[in-house]
């Protein structure tokens, strides 16, 4: 990967700038999708080309614009990033990770490699080329939203995460009049310890999701230094805290290690979904893991390239009910 200082005209619009050039293809909307909750996540604001992205940063909070352009060298991609806020310097200096610059695919795309892979894979690693695995380094803003996450649908999750987000979030830093309206930077851990029972209760977030987000968020120091550590590593040690497990910790890493073979056991449809792309069939978690078991070490990459190319499962049955609480 190559960086290189933005030239002034981006440098004067922004507290901090810089422009990142990625090695080959790129797309920034599929590299940094599985980081969204959803299209209203409060958090961030895409348009077109361009994401916008509110967040906090030990020197404090910072808005981050991301432009996707192909204006290098004979047409390659670049990322054109730019920053505002107390917290604009430390947001530039780890967005080359977040967009994926450490996340390495020769292996994966090794001839020999490449080769023991099914056929669907290798077509969906035809068609992504231009994606990478994010590592946003960002222990807390990925948590909260997974922990929400467990054992409820998607829209009920992330129907709560918003309500929280915009109740006891922060308006993100100004950056000039092309802010976004309603970015909002999520809240901090000490700001969500400061959720009452009843905002949970609103939010339809049950006592388990909320007891363990408040369990976790007491040692959010701690949690923030796994970042520093290597995924498997990070993954096992943020299960020792009550109520996150295998599902949760690979859900994180995925997203905040850029992990390339975390997968997520125990997932409501993950197991079935794999199973049935590999082998006409559903299967459980252990007949999943036993599936990917030959390309471990890249076996979250496996899963992605399935996703990639469309592949849908037969549905069998009523859909999961979404039970509302809120106004019991």
């Amino acid at each position: 990967m190559t960086i290189a200082e933005a030239p002034p005209r981006l440098a004067a619009a922004a507290d901090v700038s810089l422009r990142w050039y990625p090695d080959g293809p790129y797309s920034l909307s599929r590299t940094l999708g599985p980081l969204l909750r959803g299209n209203s996540d409060p958090s961030f604001c895409v348009q077109g080309d361009v994401i916008w992205n509110a967040f906090t940063t030990p020197d404090g909070p910072a808005t981050m614009r991301l432009a996707s352009a192909g204006g290098g060298a004979a047409g390659t991609p670049l990322v054109d990033i730019q920053a505002w806020g107390p917290g604009a310097a430390a947001a530039v200096k780890a967005a080359p990770r977040l967009l994926g610059a450490d996340d390495d695919w020769q292996g994966f795309d090794e001839p020999a490699f490449h080769s023991t892979l099914p056929r669907m894979v290798q077509e969906g690693r035809r068609r992504a080329l231009a994606v990478r695995l994010p590592a946003s380094g960002r222990m807390v803003d990925q948590l909260v939203p997974i922990i929400l996450e467990q054992k409820v649908t998607v829209i009920e999750a992330r129907r709560g995460y918003r309500y929280l987000v915009h109740r006891y979030g922060t308006p993100a830093p100004r950056a000039g009049t092309s802010t976004p309206a309603g970015l909002v930077v999520a809240p901090t851990a000490a700001q969500w310890l400061q959720v009452p029972s009843w905002e949970w209760h609103k939010a339809g977030v049950g006592p388990q999701r909320s007891a363990t987000v408040m369990r976790a968020l007491r040692s959010a120091v701690a949690l923030e230094r796994l970042a520093a550590l290597p995924a498997l590593v990070a993954g096992e040690k943020m299960q020792v805290i009550p109520g996150i497990g295998a599902w949760t910790a690979a859900e994180v890493v995925q997203r905040t290690h850029g992990c390339p073979d975390s997968i997520s056991v125990g997932d409501y449809h993950l197991a079935a979904y794999v199973g049935a792309a590999l082998t006409g069939r559903r299967t459980d978690d252990a007949g999943m893991l036993k599936l990917l078991e030959p390309w471990r070490g890249h076996r979250q990459r496996v899963v992605r390239m399935i996703q990639s190319t469309g592949f849908r499962k037969p549905t069998f049955g009523p859909r999961m009910t979404i039970q509302d609480h809120r106004g019991h």
